[in-house]
């Protein structure tokens, strides 16, 4: 049996970003484990134009260690790409660059180990048992002192279509996968305001606008805002937002994030831009598409189409006016959402909320029953508890500092102060009028 100071189950960017960090340090032993043969990030959205929606100083490590040797500068400049970059002045590079980026990295780390899937974490005298299953069947068990789960999400999809699922009802994250039998039907629904669903729904109308194909999309949100992206709204994804968040009480954060939805989701002014220029241009001297979108309409319903010709009869509830009705179509594309996946260790172990939320620590770390914190570590599991900076690629390379210092129980990385002009809560406050004399 291996034996090692930091295990990581999966390998996303903030699990490959740890992996990188974690690298140059003397007498710390890593292995972080993945199921996928190679990283891949939404390879079902990897749609031609679509970018980044943090810029690319976001990357593994720069914001923590702007020295590594695993920054997207690097990756750029043993590409040879980085003139090419230089005289692209895109802030916001390519999402396939960013995948490809990665997986440059993941390529360059001994620990990371691609194609094993972890089975089971459980307790051990000194850590943890983490159970690894390689898709040859065969099964090793390694020792950690510490685990870092870093599993990501899955996709959600509302109760009324999952008995349905399959190559004419799928989620966004399978597009690419469905993405040929969508383009070339006569009709097709696209359900969610995010940015996937917006992405999505850009590319039906631009293959689609001149075959004729109809194209509904209806979301259940208020409307097809745009996501907050001025400058000052930026300062909610920065350490000083975390920090203050954490310190609130867990019904004052439930309050508060239920009105940020926009910090966070939503479409990108870009892809709003696109959407509604496509529109333009195909009404010059022609009449409108077959194009419909409205807001406001939760799906309620979905069974197969008494219609000849077509697949599916969607059923909708307009959640201003009270009315039901019905639309028929080809093909349903779910853009709706993402929910924490299920962490490979026994329920009952990990203390959690009034709500089953799991109980996380200021570092990132789950807390036991009986009230204790443990030496396992979150990634993007902590959204109730640090705020909608959680999901977010820039302050990745934060977290996981944090995660290091409390792995080495010393301060390894320097941890950013004063990230934001503004100041968050009374306490600063008093701080600054103290400060001022």
């Amino acid at each position: 049996m291996s034996r090692f100071d930091v295990v990581g189950v999966g390998l996303g960017p903030f699990n490959l970003g740890l992996a990188a960090l974690v690298e140059p340090i003397e007498n710390v032993t890593a292995a972080f484990f993945e199921a996928e043969r190679e990283f891949s990030w939404h390879p079902g959205l990897m749609l031609p134009g679509a970018r980044l929606q943090v810029p690319f100083l976001a990357d593994l490590v720069t914001l923590t260690d702007p020295t590594s040797r695993y920054s997207f500068l690097s990756y750029l400049h043993e590409r040879d790409r980085l003139y090419r970059f230089y005289f692209y002045e895109r802030f916001h590079v390519p999402r396939q660059e960013f995948e490809s980026y990665a997986r440059w990295v993941a390529e360059r780390l001994s620990s990371c180990r691609f194609g094993w899937r972890v089975d089971t974490v459980r307790p051990d005298a000194g850590g943890w048992i983490v159970r690894v299953r390689a898709s040859d069947g065969s099964v090793e068990e390694h020792h950690a002192r510490h685990v870092v789960f870093g599993v990501g999400s899955r996709p959600s999809v509302p109760r009324v279509a999952r008995e349905h699922l399959g190559d004419g009802l799928f989620h966004a994250a399978e597009y690419r996968t469905y993405r040929e039998k969508a383009v070339t039907s006569d009709s097709v629904t696209v359900v969610g305001s995010g940015q996937s669903a917006g992405e999505v729904v850009a590319d039906l109308l631009e293959t689609g606008l001149g075959t004729g194909m109809r194209l509904d999309w209806f979301t259940r949100s208020r409307g097809f805002f745009p996501m907050e992206y001025s400058k000052l709204g930026l300062e909610h994804f920065t350490p000083d937002y975390l920090d203050y968040f954490y310190r609130l009480r867990p019904d004052v954060r439930d309050e508060l994030r239920a009105g940020q939805d926009l910090l966070y989701k939503g479409l990108s002014a870009e892809t709003s831009e696109r959407i509604y220029d496509l529109l333009y241009e195909a009404t010059i001297d022609r009449d409108d598409p077959p194009v419909t979108y409205v807001a406001g309409c939760e799906l309620a319903g979905v069974e197969p189409s008494p219609e000849p010709g077509r697949r599916w009869r969607l059923t909708w509830h307009h959640r201003d006016d009270g009315r039901t009705f019905a639309r028929d179509t080809d093909v349903v594309v779910l853009a709706t959402g993402h929910v924490p996946a299920t962490l490979p260790i026994e329920p009952e172990l990990i203390a959690r909320d009034g709500s089953g939320r799991p109980e996380v620590t200021p570092d990132y770390r789950l807390q036991t029953v009986d009230g204790c914190p443990t030496t396992l570590f979150v990634q993007n599991a902590e959204l109730h508890t640090h705020g909608v900076g959680a999901p977010d690629l820039g302050l990745g390379a934060h977290r996981n500092a944090v995660i290091v210092n409390a792995l080495t129980g010393q301060q390894t990385y320097r941890v950013s102060q004063r990230t934001a002009f503004q100041r968050f809560g009374s306490d600063t406050l008093t701080d600054a009028r103290q400060e001022a004399r």
